[in-house]
């Protein structure tokens, strides 16, 4: 699943530590999710979608990855 948590993260000037203390995960999972090899589970989704004042569909790109399982 495409996000958007690099690209949010970086334009709120945060690191991956200050995500991961502000949403209440390790930053190895905040890591994952930015290499795409953890999907968040929606509560994760919501708080960092929250933390980034967008919407869970902005911030998990939901128009895009439904084109591509729709292609694939």
């Amino acid at each position: 699943m495409k996000t958007l948590v690099k690209e949010l993260r970086t334009k709120h000037g945060m690191t991956q530590q200050q995500l991961a203390d502000a949403v209440g995960v390790s930053s190895r999972t905040i890591i994952s999710i930015e290499k795409g090899q953890y999907n968040p589970s929606l509560m994760l989704a919501y708080r960092m979608a929250k933390a980034f004042g967008v919407s869970v569909e902005e911030l998990c790109c939901l128009e895009e990855n439904l084109r591509m399982e729709d292609e694939g």
